[in-house]
């Protein structure tokens, strides 16, 4: 990433990593939270999920950006590997609470599969990164690990589209429809174009001399 680039992330992921403490410190009922039924927020199973969802979820968006500094890397590995255990773990906990919240997402079954797959990538993107590193294939763990904060970053793209569309549509259900998939999927092409460049960048050039 470009330092730039790099600094805006690292803000925008901060701000919204810390936004769930704002559940527990006023009324919850408002943002996403107001479409749901009495009965859903009442639900333990669900509060439980969505707890962990949200402040594990932070937790991974607050840190994960720390892990594209080579800076980072190069002069405390060790931290540079607690973060990622830290990640990994918060990743499992928010991912699965994710896959449950979203069947139950507002929007009916185009929400659902939108969010539900969102949970899929960021598990399963995390996990392949996770056994790259383990395995001593670094290149291919960061390679995984840019798609899995691509996923993780979402929280980050909905909250700049919602309240958008929302105004745009004039409503708030079809707006929450598309953010469903547009919060993350063109992050997943962004990171694949990263990824891309990262490559070209690291092939060796020819001798030509």
């Amino acid at each position: 990433m470009k330092k730039a680039s790099w600094i805006t992330v690292g803000i925008l992921s901060t701000l919204v990593g810390l936004y769930p403490s704002i559940y527990f410190l006023i009324d919850r009922r408002f943002g996403l939270l107001a479409s749901k039924s009495t009965e859903l927020l009442s639900d333990n199973i669900w509060n439980i999920a969505f707890y962990g969802h949200i402040l594990l979820g932070g937790l991974a968006l607050l840190i994960g950006w720390l892990q594209f500094s080579h800076k980072l890397r190069k002069r405390n590995i060790k931290l540079h590997r607690t973060i990622g255990k830290t990640y990994m773990i918060a990743v499992l906990i928010s991912g699965i609470c994710g896959l449950f919240i979203a069947l139950y997402a507002t929007g009916g079954i185009i929400s659902k599969l939108g969010f539900f797959t969102l949970g899929i990538i960021w598990l399963s993107t995390t996990i392949l990164g996770f056994k790259a590193i383990k395995k001593g294939k670094v290149e291919l763990h960061e390679k995984f690990m840019i798609f899995s904060y691509a996923a993780c970053f979402a929280a980050v793209t909905l909250r700049i589209w919602l309240p958008i569309l929302t105004s745009v549509m004039g409503e708030f259900i079809g707006a929450y429809r598309i953010v469903a998939w547009l919060c993350w999927v063109p992050n997943i092409i962004v990171a694949y174009f990263i990824v891309r460049k990262t490559k070209r960048s690291t092939r060796p050039v020819a001798n030509i001399g």
